[in-house]
């Protein structure tokens, strides 16, 4: 990469995160490292410097669960040069987890929060006339095929909606919210069309020490967690962050926009993620609760 270039990856001071956020800066791209606690921000960068001397890198803190905390972010980064923009925070949370800002937890950090950041410094770098690719770490096309996103229950109030056992119902959650990311990146893509800014979506695989699930969960989604945390079998967070890295930098999808790419190959997703008055509803119903404009 050019000397200069610049990203901002979000979730970056652990797992599949942070291995991108390495990776980037293997690759000489300053990196701005995004996280809620400043103790695992600094822990976050002093190893990716142990393993990348000279990395240029800073941290920014912010929960992104707290849309106040995302718009402040956003603000602080207005006069960063971006070139690469990551979002790749996500959690699982209990159905009954609400922000002190009253939104539901997994809602607000999985989709609310990219939703806002990307659609606001995407907008604003279309504006300036700069060019920037946006990436979205989603989940599985084929594994979420069955949950599509329930465009009149976004933040979850109707848990039997969600399956049983109840246990496990915050991890079916967690899979609508990764469908609204690929209907997000479809519907912001063609926002931006024309623009110097491609947005679109990866699949990191399944991948051990992400997290998912081990600290807050309970019952079947956190044996799940665990499971993936210590499975000697699933790849590590390196090979997650292959193909968001990839579409960050390669000149093999230079002005490719609106995808969503699993292992590097350009896939499909369902048919409920496609549908353009789905997403245009999940657009709108965005856009409230973030309180943006449904058009700029």
């Amino acid at each position: 990469m050019d000397r200069g270039t610049t990203a901002v990856v979000t979730g970056s001071t652990n797992g599949i995160g942070e291995a991108i956020a390495r990776q980037l800066a293997a690759a000489e791209v300053d990196v701005v490292l995004v996280g809620r606690d400043r103790g695992r921000l600094d822990a976050a960068q002093e190893r990716i410097r142990t393993a990348v001397p000279g990395a240029r890198l800073r941290g920014e803190l912010a929960d992104l669960a707290l849309l106040s905390e995302v718009r402040a972010l956003a603000d602080r980064l207005r006069d960063t040069r971006i070139d690469i923009l990551i979002s790749n925070a996500a959690v699982v949370a209990d159905l009954t987890d609400h922000t002190s800002e009253g939104v539901q937890r997994t809602l607000a950090t999985n989709h609310l929060a990219p939703y806002l950041l990307l659609r606001t410094l995407g907008e604003n770098l279309a504006a300036a006339g700069q060019s920037a690719r946006l990436v979205v770490v989603g989940a599985s096309p084929t594994a979420l095929r069955s949950i599509p996103v329930h465009l009149d229950d976004l933040g979850f109030e109707n848990a039997r909606a969600h399956g049983f056992p109840p246990s496990f119902r915050p991890f079916v959650a967690y899979g609508r919210t990764k469908n609204m990311n690929a209907m997000f990146v479809y519907s912001l893509a063609e926002q931006l069309a024309g623009t110097g800014i491609t947005v679109n979506g990866a699949h990191p695989g399944i991948i051990r020490h992400t997290g998912l699930g081990r600290d807050s969960a309970r019952g079947l989604l956190r044996a799940f967690g665990w499971s993936q945390w210590v499975n000697p079998l699933l790849p590590g967070p390196d090979a997650g962050a292959d193909t968001p890295v990839w579409l960050a930098t390669s000149p093999e999808v230079n002005g490719v926009t609106g995808r969503f790419f699993v292992r590097r190959k350009d896939v499909l997703t369902a048919a409920h993620t496609t549908d353009p008055d789905r997403r245009a509803r999940l657009w709108e119903e965005s856009a409230n609760l973030t309180g943006l404009p449904v058009r700029s």
